[in-house]
């Protein structure tokens, strides 16, 4: 048998490695073997072997490492503002400005049977000057040295966004009073304004109740919520006397509960949306939550349960009304404080000024 590596001597192992070396056409002339003589016959030792651990095992690379963060930032919506959008908007005095007078006009007259020496008959004026006070509300924004370095590592922009939530604050209060008004002060919304005339009640349905929907399920049929939607058109139209037809701009406006079951649909395969735009071809409908009913999900709903109000923007020409601030966005002095920032915010509301009371009417539980 031919001799192993481990049988040979140093002198023998070189001469072998040198032979084949050669043949191969690769020659290392003072090649020498790279075993101590010591460790030739000892196979208890293994060189590659990895010796007791001094730092903790780990299976990889930190977790952290591997995150992935979207510079998308998500931005988390709430219910829109929705009042201005479908009444107007003005503006009226300034912030320093604490009542607003909207003077009022009636013409009187009497007339009587002519003579020539007849001195019967008297026609005249009659003024009003009813009061709103405004109500300026504030809110303030602060931010820190290290707060702003720690969220950019996270690529927010930190006084950006809190400058937005002071700014989406104050606008949503504002269009709260555009609906309320504010407790306390002349200051009244659309639906809660003493001069609007009563409101009247939806008929009953054969599923039972007077509500247009029970629940997710629509409780009336296309026929009975088209029935609540003219009745309504009546006292508006009762109201104004004649300043207000079926022909007049009418904007119809309900919570978007009460949109949906517009899409009620009778036997002949018409809903009630179709009904209304072929009764009422000025008419438009509009939608904001505060006109839902309170629920825990919408905490700005009415106590009275789903309502729904027929508005005639104009009447021979006049507005009926508009929602209305004094301020809109008064920006204080930036404050500077050792290792932070802070800015006050301020708005002013009029609420809703309501000038022409008949052209609205008030369809209260549906």
């Amino acid at each position: 048998m031919p001799k192993m590596a481990y049988d040979m001597s140093p002198a023998e192992q070189q001469s072998v490695l040198a032979y084949h070396s050669k043949r191969w056409g690769i020659d290392f002339p003072d090649c020498k073997g790279f075993l101590r003589p010591e460790w030739r016959h000892d196979f208890n030792m293994a060189c590659d072997a990895q010796p007791q651990l001094v730092t903790v095992a780990s299976s990889g690379i930190p977790a952290y490492l591997s995150f992935y963060l979207d510079p998308d930032v998500l931005h988390i919506l709430t219910a829109k503002n929705e009042a201005a959008n479908i009444f107007g908007e003005e503006q009226k005095g300034s912030w320093i400005d604490s009542t607003a007078i909207f003077p009022v006009i009636e013409r009187t007259y009497e007339v009587s049977s002519y003579g020539d020496y007849a001195n019967s008959g008297s026609s005249g004026i009659n003024t009003n000057f009813p009061e709103r006070q405004a109500y300026l509300y504030q809110t303030f924004i602060e931010y820190g040295d290290f707060e702003i370095e720690r969220a950019g590592l996270a690529k927010i922009n930190f006084v950006s966004e809190i400058k937005e939530a002071a700014i989406d604050g104050l606008n949503k209060f504002q269009n709260l009073t555009y609906f309320r008004g504010v407790a306390g002060l002349q200051n009244y919304g659309i639906l809660n304004d003493p001069s609007l005339f009563p409101a009247i009640a939806p008929i009953p349905k054969a599923a039972g109740g007077v509500s247009w929907a029970n629940g997710n399920v629509i409780n009336g049929t296309a026929n009975e919520i088209f029935a609540d939607v003219q009745n309504l058109v009546f006292q508006l139209i009762s109201q104004s006397s004649g300043n207000i037809n079926v022909k007049s701009e009418i904007i119809l406006a309900m919570s978007p509960k009460s949109e949906n079951a517009l899409t009620a649909t009778n036997t002949f395969n018409v809903n009630v949306m179709a009904l209304l735009k072929n009764n009422y071809p000025n008419l438009r409908v509009e939608t904001a939550i505060q006109y839902g009913a309170l629920t825990a999900q919408n905490p700005q709903g009415s106590a009275l349960g789903e309502i729904v109000q027929a508005y005639a923007p104009k009447a021979e020409g006049q507005k009926t009304g508009f929602t209305s601030f004094n301020t809109k966005l008064r920006a204080g002095t930036i404050i500077r404080e050792p290792s932070a920032w802070k800015q006050k915010f301020t708005q002013g509301t009029w609420g809703f000024i309501l000038r022409q009371p008949y052209a609205v009417a008030t369809l209260v539980g549906v």
